[in-house]
């Protein structure tokens, strides 16, 4: 009988150090991230990328390449799969003949944060866990609120006071356990830290357990598999605390060892950041490994006003291994860039895509993207998630029985 799941244990990056993975894990001693590792061999003699393909079209297509080891465990409210869809009229206007979006808006929760919410989640209810914490700029924390309340797993979320007011509503609404903190991220990461080391919580953290991880390389297997099991030439990626970015890098090289994909063949993976906060685009141009904290943060992208990630090491492996950047986004731009995508495209997407699109035009205006090669963008969230981010001016109110004349 075939197995659910080829996890067999948990590896630190940095120092090799190996973990079970049936057990709570989440930091390496050294303070590392830890990665899954799964018998690959197996996989290879147990499944078939064809035989994928006639799956249902969920994420958990994927399962033998996913930690959780008895599908009991799955939560799931039907994430992946999302619209994979060529942008023929932006395309033309930024000269890039093959531009495509991955559009994680339209998932539930409206954010791919849904992805490493359900892998983790389902992980975390497989280990017994009862009760996690977790510091947001608010699309994770509604997505793991969301998925725990399913769960029966008591979630307590710290987001900054600024973050956008859906996501506080989705906690709410999910019964999560709220608190508001008047400063960042890495303010909300510190009363979480607290919270778990003085009460021993699940530590759900960005990267501080190492399944979000695994929900976020799906992108990964899934553009490549939308692709007609093809590399394309370039990845866009809104990067803040970089896990899409890590998990993406990851999926190339599982599906490389499955002999999936051609060998060698990367995508160049572009790690987009907000001028306001960009701390890997500073240590790419440096040619560093790791950023450093990036002061006085801000940007209207919220979810990637990220100062310091744990994982920044990581991201920054993968942006060098596949020979692709780091840029950063004015605020002028990416605003620009949501608008066109709306008004050329129809789709709404959220500040941190419309980063990617600007950064696209930017880097073929450089002619670091060439006019034929296959560039894919990602769109993190819906755009109705931040309304906040759209001005309207110049509208005619109307008066009862007024004509209304428009211009040809």
């Amino acid at each position: 009988m075939k197995d659910f799941s080829y996890i067999s244990h948990l590896e630190c990056p940095k120092c090799g150090e190996t973990y079970e993975e049936n057990k709570v894990q989440q930091l390496c001693k050294c303070g590392s991230p830890l990665l899954a590792r799964y018998d690959l061999e197996k996989v290879k003699a147990n499944v078939t990328k064809e035989e994928i393909s006639k799956r249902r079209n969920s994420l958990w297509r994927y399962h033998e390449l996913l930690p959780v080891h008895s599908k009991e465990n799955v939560v799931t409210l039907g994430e992946g799969m999302t619209p994979f869809e060529k942008f023929h009229r932006l395309g033309a206007k930024y000269g890039i003949n093959n531009l495509y979006i991955k559009d994680e808006g339209i998932i539930p929760t409206g954010s791919f944060k849904t992805r490493g919410a359900s892998v983790g989640i389902s992980k975390a209810k497989e280990l017994g866990v009862k009760q996690l914490a977790m510091p947001t700029n608010g699309n994770a924390g509604a997505a793991w609120a969301l998925y725990a309340s399913k769960a029966g797993i008591k979630a307590t979320i710290v987001m900054p006071l600024d973050a956008p007011q859906i996501t506080r509503k989705e906690v709410f609404v999910a019964g999560g356990d709220l608190h508001l903190i008047n400063g960042l991220i890495s303010d909300a990461g510190k009363v979480v830290a607290s919270l778990v080391q003085n009460q021993g919580v699940y530590d759900a953290s960005t990267l501080k357990e190492p399944y979000r991880i695994e929900g976020k390389k799906t992108m990964g297997y899934e553009i490549v598999e939308q692709f007609r099991w093809k590399v394309p030439d370039v990845i866009l990626y809104p990067t803040g605390g970089g896990v899409g970015i890590i998990g993406i890098y990851k999926a190339i090289l599982e599906m490389q060892e499955l002999g999936w994909i051609e060998k060698g063949k990367f995508p160049r993976l572009v790690a987009v950041q907000a001028e306001g906060c960009a701390p890997i685009v500073d240590a790419w141009k440096k040619g560093e490994k790791e950023s450093k904290f990036f002061e006085n943060s801000t940007t209207c992208a919220f979810g990637i006003n990220v100062p310091k990630a744990l994982g920044d090491f990581l991201v920054l492996e993968g942006v060098y291994a596949t020979e692709g950047c780091a840029i950063a986004i004015s605020e002028e731009d990416l605003l620009a860039a949501q608008k066109q995508v709306a008004s050329l495209e129809g789709n709404f997407i959220c500040p941190e895509g419309a980063a990617t699109f600007a950064a696209a035009r930017i880097l073929r205006e450089q002619g670091w993207i060439k006019e034929d090669e296959h560039v894919v963008c990602l769109n993190t969230g819906l755009g109705l998630k931040y309304p906040e981010t759209v001005e309207i001016e110049g509208v005619q109110t109307l008066q009862p029985g007024q004509e209304l004349y428009v211009k040809n």
